[in-house]
């Protein structure tokens, strides 16, 4: 019987990753589940706004939200954005779906890996999708001059960019990403995928919110669940011209952002100050996390601006055993990436968290290793080295102040 009491047999039911209720009805009262799965940021909403949250719960669940359009004009307000650039959603997936439906005509091209549903919505609707793959040699650095080429050989129609890319954690500096739009302002589309970019440190500014209102032909992508830490809400929102913006918002349902993520938006402008300090602890802990995880041998820690890592396990391990061990034995639910287009089952993307919940993921870690493949935490490795070579090359700074949550 497995430590936690869960069967991994729950882990290979689907391409994606289980959820985590399911992961907590499988192991039962009393188990503890710590995610390493899901990108959420740890420390926001604080305590007292769950509070907060809980003591009006009846009415939140009790009536209607207002309309999408009145919660669009708030959440603009409180950005200090003009509400005719904001389309607001059901989570950035759901405005994926309808910039697939109504934006893309042709073709989509897009750099892989990075999020999935940017290249299974356009194949779904039978587009043909060309993918630009990260190469590990350059860390899976995006090259923007070489996507470019690469979109002007395939005539693609439309352009995606993930930034912050997800898994890898890349950052783009904003005056590239906005010199790529300008490269491209012939396309249909233009989209900047922005749902990680708050964890990112390194620019005070990195978003290319306002620089893409004023383009004819520029999306950007924002993904509050995320950011906020609430996914189970469901909430995003995008930033386009007024016609493209009009456009998606005019085919969303009326009240498909829900009571509960229009009280959220109500909350954001009083808790400023909790969000920018959610940030530095998580910049803290991305620090911290990336020297725990060196110290497991053979392990390869990619550096990252997200909240989460990429790693690239030692050769003789194998992810799906890795995962479905750490459920098992240790209560621990981890991202193996092997179900990933550019990856393979050697990779693995692992959340930012605390520090005692690092110190459980690479506790467990070593067990695995020294269980299956009698490796010690002593014993050197010469692809150790790997990992130390790229956060010696791409040193993270320390996280600077700024208005985080404004496009």
């Amino acid at each position: 019987m497995a430590r936690t009491g869960i069967d991994t047999a729950i882990l290979h039911k689907g391409a994606h990753s289980a959820s985590y209720f399911d992961l907590a009805r499988a192991a039962g009262e009393g188990a503890e589940i710590v995610d390493f799965c899901i990108p959420c940021n740890p420390y926001f909403p604080t305590p007292e706004m769950f509070d907060e949250l809980t003591r009006e719960l009846t009415n939140i669940l009790k009536y209607y939200p207002s309309d999408s359009a009145t919660i669009t004009r708030k959440l603009a307000g409180v950005l200090n954005l003009h509400p005719q650039t904001v389309a607001m959603a059901n989570g950035s997936t759901e405005l994926i779906t309808w910039i697939d439906h109504l934006l893309v005509k042709e073709s989509l091209a897009v750099p892989i890996p990075t999020f999935g549903r940017w290249t299974d919505q356009p194949l779904e609707t039978g587009k043909r999708v060309d993918m630009f793959p990260l190469q590990e040699r350059d860390g899976f650095r995006l090259d923007l001059e070489e996507y470019v080429e690469f979109i002007r050989e395939r005539r693609s129609r439309v352009a995606v960019v993930c930034n912050v890319n997800n898994p890898d954690g890349n950052y783009l500096p904003r005056r590239d990403v906005i010199r790529f739009m300008d490269q491209l302002s012939d396309l249909d589309l233009v989209v900047i995928d922005e749902s990680f970019i708050d964890f990112s440190d390194a620019e005070r500014y990195p978003s290319v919110g306002p620089d893409a209102v004023i383009r004819p032909n520029t999306v950007v992508l924002k993904s509050l669940g995320k950011n906020f830490g609430l996914h189970g809400i469901r909430f995003g929102y995008m930033l386009a011209n007024p016609a493209i913006a009009g456009k998606i918002a005019k085919m969303l349902p009326k009240w498909n952002v829900n009571s509960l993520a229009e009280k959220v938006v109500h909350m954001i402008q009083q808790h400023e100050m909790e969000y920018e300090e959610s940030l530095r602890l998580l910049s803290r802990d991305r620090r911290s996390m990336g020297r725990e995880l060196q110290r497991i041998p053979g392990l390869t820690v990619f550096p990252s601006q997200g909240n989460f890592f990429l790693v690239k396990l030692p050769t003789e391990w194998s992810g799906v055993a890795l995962r479905d061990f750490l459920v098992a034995n240790h209560g621990i639910m981890t991202r193996e990436c092997g179900n990933k287009l550019g990856m393979t089952s050697q990779f693995m993307r692992l959340v930012v968290r605390p520090a005692p919940d690092v110190d459980r993921l690479v506790d467990g870690m070593l067990d695995y290793s020294q269980r299956f493949h009698g490796r010690s935490v002593y014993e050197s490795d010469p692809l150790e080295s790997s990992s130390r070579r790229w956060t010696e090359q791409y040193e993270e700074k320390e996280y600077s102040p700024r208005r985080a949550a404004v496009a």
